[in-house]
Parts: structure tokens; sequence; C-alpha cells
């Protein structure tokens, strides 16, 4: 192969270097040096108890899951409203059944006691 073949290739490459060279120079050189602020709590009249990344306690993990299954439960009942006139009673029938299987969710919730909170 020619040496011809090869220098759009090295070009463009050299094009590339130098304008990654160009951007971290200027971001070098625009950049803000950011320090920590050093006010305390905004509106909360609190100072924080917790670093605010840490972990949440256990008992909120089944709550969650309940209010995601309400949360799915709308998901479907928005679209259901729009197809019930079209189908008719096999939609009614079809909602009723995710209905209770939705609320043979909440009673297992219920029985396993994820509404106590002591």
């Amino acid at each position: 192969m020619e040496a011809a073949a090869w220098e759009p290739v090295a070009l463009l490459l050299a094009l590339v270097v130098v304008g990654v060279f160009l951007l971290h120079c200027l971001g070098a050189t625009i950049r803000s040096v950011r320090e920590p602020l050093h006010t305390g709590p905004f509106s909360g009249g609190l100072e924080p108890r917790e670093h605010p990344a840490s972990r949440f306690h256990v008992r909120w993990y089944p709550v969650t899951m309940i209010f995601l299954a309400f949360d799915m439960e709308m998901l479907f009942m928005y679209p259901w409203t729009k197809v019930v006139p079209d189908v008719g009673t096999p939609a009614v029938v079809e909602m009723f059944l995710f209905l209770g299987v939705l609320l043979a969710g909440v009673g297992y919730a219920w029985r396993e006691g994820a509404f106590r909170w002591s």
C-alpha cells in the first residue's frame, strides 16, 4: 500500500488529538474553583442528623413495594378507561381480576406486618 493512502487518516488523527488537547486546555483555563457551602440548612430548620446518601431503614422497603403496586395499578387503569367502551364486559372482568390480584397482595402485606410501624 502507498503511504499517500494513509495521509487522510493521519491528518484526522492529528486533528482529533489537537482538538482534545485544546478542549482540555480550555476546560482548565475556565474552570471555577468550587468550595463547599459554609451555611446552615435553608428552610429545613434543623441540622441533618445523617449523611444524605445514607441507607434507608429496612421498614421502608415494604412500603415502597406497596406504593409501586398501587402505582402500577394506576398505570394500567388509565389506558383501560379508553378501552372499556370498545371491548366491553371482558375488559371489566379483566380489570376486576387484576384488582383482585392486587388486593391479594395487599392482604399478604397486611398479614406479614408491612403496615405496622413498631
